[in-house]
């Protein structure tokens, strides 16, 4: 589901988790060449009136289950994710790492504005020689070059 990416920026490498409450993505919006650090998800105790988690479902999405919120399409810019194994609440579960391809970017919904904007990460099935780690996982999009 996505618990974790990397990112670089220069000659920096951060190392982003979801689950500390400054987390962000780099994200590029769809059209757009600005890259903008957009914070990841709405965690429960946080105030707002964004879902909860940083995950969209693709079936939800596709199933308009996020048009209340007006998404606007965009990429998140990283060069790796992680993948937590087994199920929330699990003990001791273990951490995968992947790369993003080359020209591939995560697929991702933001909302908002201002202070309240947010980037949820697009899931779907896993690949099926990795679905024993987890039932979701990060669409990755192609980035086009025009």
């Amino acid at each position: 589901m996505c618990g974790g990416v990397e990112a670089r920026q220069a000659d920096k490498v951060w190392r982003i988790y979801f689950p500390n409450p400054k987390a962000a993505i780099p994200v590029q919006l769809k059209g757009s060449g600005q890259l903008d650090w957009i914070h990841w998800g709405r965690r429960k105790e946080e105030p707002g009136s964004s879902p909860h988690g940083g995950w969209a479902r693709l079936g939800t999405v596709k199933a308009g289950g996020w048009d209340r919120y007006k998404p606007c399409r965009g990429f998140g810019m990283v060069e790796r994710f992680m993948e937590k194994e087994g199920r929330l609440g699990d003990k001791n579960r273990p951490s995968h790492w992947f790369d993003v391809p080359q020209g591939y970017a995560l697929e991702c919904l933001i909302i908002g504005e201002g202070e309240q904007r947010r980037v949820y990460v697009v899931t779907t099935d896993p690949p099926e020689e990795y679905a024993w780690i987890h039932d979701r996982w990060p669409l990755l999009a192609e980035l086009k070059t025009t």
